[in-house]
């Protein structure tokens, strides 16, 4: 064989082994994202202290099994969920919104099946009984001119012990008064932390109550964070958009 047939056939195989490695890769990054972990962005302030907009979290995929929801462009494979294992008050979870399965919502888990939940003059109630809700420091946020907004804040815990902090921007909300929701069974009761900028399950008619089927994942870490308004995929101005300290926060 010639010189150039030989470079011929190593260019080849060359270009045989970057498609086979490209491949792996894909099959590698698919495999991840359906089964343990994918990536998600917060578009919204709905969770606001906990999350922000402008963070960017892994979700853990296998923490409540898997449903068809669980695979890209959920094929109606099967119905329920395998390896089954329910959230537990407190998680906050992404899941499929009800009525429209294309969006994804992410919320905290308020009410588990066969709850009652209400909101009482601005205080959740957990089957009848009041959720305490201790007032802590003003979550403080800026304008692009720089002038500040104080927004109260509160540390609520459910009665499992977890907490986490509400912001209760408006004390006279329609959504501080509520009739009592009942959950039916296999379904979740959800909530935003920002109590009055949260569409969540006290909308029936927008989310209301949501099937187990319907959960992604629970929320894990904040592995990136950007400025609310800026580019993730503007490297350039990552020494003054990008929030360090957020970086790797646990949820």
């Amino acid at each position: 064989m010639s010189v150039a047939g030989e470079k011929y056939k190593a260019e080849r195989g060359g270009t045989g082994e970057t498609v086979k490695i490209v491949i792996n890769a894909l099959i590698l990054a698919l495999i991840v994202r359906t089964f343990l972990f994918q990536p998600f962005n917060i578009p919204s302030g709905s969770m606001k202290s906990t999350l922000l907009v402008g963070d960017y979290l892994f979700v853990s995929k296998y923490a409540y099994g898997y449903s068809k929801y669980s695979i890209p462009f959920a094929p109606d494979l099967f119905s329920g969920r395998i390896w089954a294992s329910p959230p537990e008050r407190g998680d906050v979870a992404v899941f499929k919104l009800p009525r429209d399965p294309s969006v994804d919502y992410i919320k905290r888990v308020i009410g588990l099946p066969g709850d009652k939940i209400q909101m009482i003059d601005g205080v959740l109630q957990i089957n009848g009984t009041p959720v305490p809700k201790e007032k802590i420091d003003d979550y403080v946020t800026k304008d692009e001119f720089g002038t500040e907004t104080h927004v109260p804040r509160y540390k609520e815990t459910l009665p499992n012990g977890v907490s986490y902090t509400v912001l209760d921007l408006d004390p006279r909300s329609f959504s501080d008064d509520t009739p009592v929701y009942e959950v039916p069974p296999d379904h979740y009761f959800m909530m935003g932390d920002n109590r009055d900028n949260s569409t969540d399950s006290r909308v029936l008619g927008a989310v209301g109550y949501v099937p187990f089927e319907n959960f992604v994942g629970r929320a894990g870490m904040v592995f990136f964070s950007v400025d609310e308004g800026a580019q993730a995929w503007q490297f350039w101005k990552w020494p003054w958009t990008v929030r360090f300290d957020r970086l790797f926060k646990v949820i």
